[in-house]
């Protein structure tokens, strides 16, 4: 399971970088494009746009990836798909985001847990990916890692958006893209893949 799991994580470094990259465009068009000071106050709709989309899709894969492999228990699909879902998309989202823009000393810095700011709307998110991935686990699992990466670090972006002033500088556009990458290289991969397995292992004798 460890070589699988370094296998995986290598295998993703390329596209989860080029998401990382997608994120400081999108940035450098906001930030040098002078939009800036009208995008930071919606930042917040729209990151809670993406992060239950996240939650969405992660739900759906992580639950089809179980009920691919394991035993297709209702109440452990319930459960791991919810759990890998909210729990891994609020570190992909939130968490690691918030601890880059304390580390970047970013001026209105904040932790904004969706689960905890917007319950219904993310659980809501979450049941719903949970019902797809049960019903429909072969389409389900058959979605684009990429275009969940994609969201996720859009999800990410938006968060440290939020804390942003009135500029940017280069110093902290790096750190940005570092933090973008390490927001969802390990929990989007942890969540899509080594997460459902590691219980479908356990549940398929």
């Amino acid at each position: 399971m460890i070589g699988q799991i370094a296998d995986e994580l290598k295998e993703h470094v390329p596209f989860t970088f080029f998401g990382a990259l997608t994120g400081i465009a999108i940035m450098l068009a906001i930030g040098y494009g002078g939009f800036l000071p009208q995008v930071v106050p919606i930042s917040e709709y729209i990151f809670y746009v993406l992060h239950p989309a996240h939650v969405l899709l992660s739900a759906s894969v992580t639950t089809a990836l179980y009920v691919r492999y394991g035993k297709r228990k209702l109440w452990i699909a319930l459960l791991i798909g919810y759990t890998g879902s909210i729990g891994i998309a609020t570190v992909s989202d939130s968490i690691i985001p918030y601890i880059g823009e304390v580390l970047l000393d970013l001026p209105n810095r904040g932790l904004h847990i969706g689960v905890i700011e917007k319950p219904l709307l993310t659980n809501l998110a979450a049941l719903l990916g949970i019902a797809i991935g049960y019903r429909y686990w072969e389409g389900a699992t058959e979605f684009p890692h990429a275009g969940h990466v994609l969201i996720s670090t859009w999800a990410s972006l938006f968060h440290i958006i939020m804390a942003l002033g009135a500029t940017i500088d280069w110093v902290r556009i790096i750190g940005i893209l570092l933090f973008l990458f390490l927001a969802v290289w390990i929990p989007c991969c942890t969540s899509d893949i080594v997460y459902p397995l590691l219980f479908a292992e356990k549940t398929e004798s």
